[in-house]
């Protein structure tokens, strides 16, 4: 796997360099920030937006960015030129802090881009249990940023639905709404029309969300954002994920349900590649 670092001190890296060491005020206290993005086919969908993503997560963790989302915008693109386009790539800026006790210094802010060969996964769908863990309540966690400290609950909750014999997991807000997959924001059908739980602040309203509910309502389907239930997923009629990882994957067994990919979740990959490759 060819793996490219871009660092703030200006330098490119192959590989994994080692930019963080145990007095790093974020290795130690968990205020490190990522963003993730996709290159595949030649097209980069909504780098600009990831970026800006990136920047507004370092600020919302007391961070302070030294570079603007356009300048990463650019550094992603030569990174991307350093791959030879055969394999679908994962980006990923980050912003740490270097010092600072309990809350980072923003003066100490770092910054580097990551990007990877990571090849999007195929079309077979993946399947998903309830999970015991819970999404954060805004006011328990920076639920608002996306923030690698998050991701050890995702990380809990992932194991747990591995260990159960699942791949993913479905994780409940604190009230017990559904919120989102463990690693992605989940969507259902049911009588060809679109339900997704309306953001509430325990988890991010994705991007990729964001762009497959527009794709979807500029094609005519009704597409809700309100409260949902396990119950609303035990009698949907298709469940899919939107992410940044896989894009628009169709969930083929949830608890002891079996789905088939159906096609709504067709119809919103078909849309999201038209809209990545400039035709929608």
């Amino acid at each position: 796997m060819k793996v490219v670092t871009y660092v703030d001190d200006g330098t490119w890296h192959d590989g994994n360099p080692m930019v963080l060491g145990p007095m790093t005020q974020s290795t130690w206290l968990g205020s490190l920030i990522f963003d993730g993005a996709r290159a595949f086919e030649g097209v980069i969908p909504d780098i600009e937006l990831h970026c800006a993503r990136a920047c507004a997560s370092a600020r919302k963790m007391m961070l302070e960015p030294k570079i603007r989302p356009e300048e990463i915008v650019e550094l992603v693109k030569d990174a991307v030129s350093r791959f030879d386009g055969s394999t679908a790539l994962y980006i990923k800026p980050m912003f740490w802090a270097d010092s600072g006790w309990i809350y980072p210094d923003p003066d100490s802010t770092r910054f580097l881009l990551n990007v990877f060969e990571s090849p999007l996964p195929g079309d077979a769908g993946f399947t998903a249990c309830v999970s015991t863990r819970r999404r954060p309540a805004p006011d328990q966690a920076p639920t608002d940023a996306k923030a690698a400290c998050l991701y050890a609950n995702a990380g809990r909750a992932l194991k747990e639905a591995v260990d159960k014999g699942f791949s993913n997991a479905v994780v409940l807000d604190p009230i017990g709404n559904v919120a989102e997959f463990a690693t992605a924001n989940l969507m259902f059908a049911k009588d060809g029309e679109v339900h997704t739980p309306i953001p509430n602040g325990t988890f991010l309203n994705g991007i990729t969300r964001q762009r497959v509910i527009g794709l979807l309502r500029k094609a005519g389907t009704k597409v809700h954002e309100r409260s949902v239930t396990v119950g609303d997923l035990m009698e949907a009629d298709e469940i899919f994920s939107t992410g940044n990882h896989g894009k628009v994957q169709p969930l083929v067994k949830f608890e002891h349900r079996d789905l088939q990919p159906g096609p709504v979740a067709a119809r919103a990959k078909e849309l999201y590649w038209a809209f990545a490759h400039g035709d929608a």
